[in-house]
């Protein structure tokens, strides 16, 4: 099929699925689940073919370790999607409802955006939670995953569409695509997409955002900071940055650079810096920093906006709250970004004066997920300053309608000397 001819064809399936029940869209939801698990060994087996032809590509190791689906992983994947199932429905929420006169009722109901079109790094887990989202919020999807998993993603595309197959939702609501020149042409498609969900490098997401009339819902970069304040809790403080950078260092939400108050850099620096390099990571840093570790190589300038995704942490010295915050606030990509402070006037300090989508104090940035924030799964996390921002889950995949019922109203009764007045009364 063209690609006109898919988008069609997922508009018409998407219309179908934004009116079926909640129940409907559960079972649908946990047949994929099911099928999931049945085809686990030939899932796990497509992935290690296309890891093994990444390797020989010479894919670097961050994307390596993000296009991993093996048995683990795969489990987590499948119990997110029967998370999603357990979620209420999004659809048909009335979240206004409003009389304007007697008898004119206005009611602000939620609805499906219609068709996602989806483009996501070498993560095929990633297209399990994509779907699963989608139709629990009644939306159609064409998916376009990384060319390093376009085994894993076909395999799983097959087993879903299986899995649809025998339930209330037509399978031509999720349909996959596998060239970069289906890409482009998926973003000329304004007649049948509604939103462009990108999720890789800042470039890019820009490039998408150039090349297509389609909103699009942007993730950018993932550089994380970690301000150890004066008033840390020392241990606290180790323990935190080294689970922000080591847990899973290729994920948009590992920190790629710690600041550290003056006050505490003798004491803290040393020790945070062992803690780290037991993990194997490679430091950078400051000249201050240079001058208390003097076996670590030097911070340029390219570092501070850098995001490494790997086992690499640059490193800076500040006198203040407020110049950690400018630092952030300048190079950072609006991401997550945690203070380590037992001064609840400081953490608020830097809760308010950093502009992120995530702001934390005392805990590690790897929070931010969808999963973990209890969306059951996520599309991708928003950088971008309008909402929906950080980790996208259901409610960044709907809209709204306004109905009004009336008996025979009509505007004119409400204009001229005799007008009829409003009541604007909430029910």
């Amino acid at each position: 099929m063209s690609i006109i001819e898919i988008a069609q064809k997922t508009r018409v399936s998407a219309r179908k699925l934004a009116v079926l029940s909640a129940d409907a869209k559960n079972q649908a939801i946990e047949a994929i689940a099911k099928a999931l698990e049945a085809a686990a060994p030939d899932i796990v087996a497509a992935n290690a073919a296309d890891g093994k032809a990444a390797e020989a590509d010479g894919i670097a190791k961050p994307l390596y370790d993000r296009l991993k689906l093996d048995e683990s992983k795969l489990k987590s994947a499948i119990a997110g999607v029967r998370d999603v199932a357990k979620l209420p429905d999004p659809i048909g929420v009335v979240q206004i409802h409003r009389e304007l006169d007697r008898g004119l009722i206005l009611k602000r109901i939620t609805c499906p955006l219609g068709v996602l079109g989806i483009i996501f790094e070498a993560r095929p887990e990633a297209l399990i939670q994509i779907v699963s989202l989608a139709i629990k919020s009644g939306n159609g999807v064409i998916l376009k995953g990384g060319k390093e998993a376009v085994r894993s993603c076909e395999i799983l595309t097959k087993v879903i569409h299986q899995a649809l197959a025998e339930t209330a939702v037509n399978p031509e609501v999720v349909q996959l695509l596998t060239t970069r020149e289906e890409t482009i042409e998926l973003l000329k498609m304004d007649e049948y997409v509604d939103l462009i969900i990108p999720r890789g490098s800042n470039s890019f997401v820009r490039f998408v955002q150039a090349n297509t009339r389609i909103p699009v819902l942007g993730h950018a970069d993932g550089i994380c900071h970690l301000y150890a304040d004066t008033a840390a809790d020392i241990q606290k403080a180790v323990e935190i940055s080294v689970d922000a950078k080591t847990q899973y260092p290729a994920a948009c939400n590992a920190i790629e650079t710690l600041l550290v108050h003056s006050a505490i850099a003798p004491k803290f620096l040393p020790t945070v810096a062992e803690a780290l390099q037991q993990k194997k990571v490679e430091l950078r840093g400051d000249e201050k920093t240079r001058a208390i570790l003097k076996n670590i190589a030097e911070a340029a300038e390219t570092d501070w906006s850098t995001e490494y995704s790997d086992l690499i942490l640059s490193i800076k010295i500040v006198d203040s709250v407020e110049e950690a915050i400018n630092h952030i606030n300048t190079y950072g990509s609006r991401h997550t970004d945690v203070i380590v402070t037992e001064d609840s006037e400081t953490a608020e300090t830097f809760l308010n004066g950093v502009d992120a989508a995530g702001v934390y104090h005392n805990c590690s940035t790897r929070f931010a997920d969808g999963f973990r924030y209890g969306f059951g799964a996520e599309v991708g996390i928003s950088t971008q300053q309008m909402p929906p921002r950080g980790p996208v889950g259901l409610e960044g995949l709907i809209t709204y309608k306004y109905r009004v019922v009336g008996d025979g109203h009509v505007a004119a009764s409400y204009v001229g000397k005799d007008a009829k007045e409003f009541t604007h009364r909430d029910l």
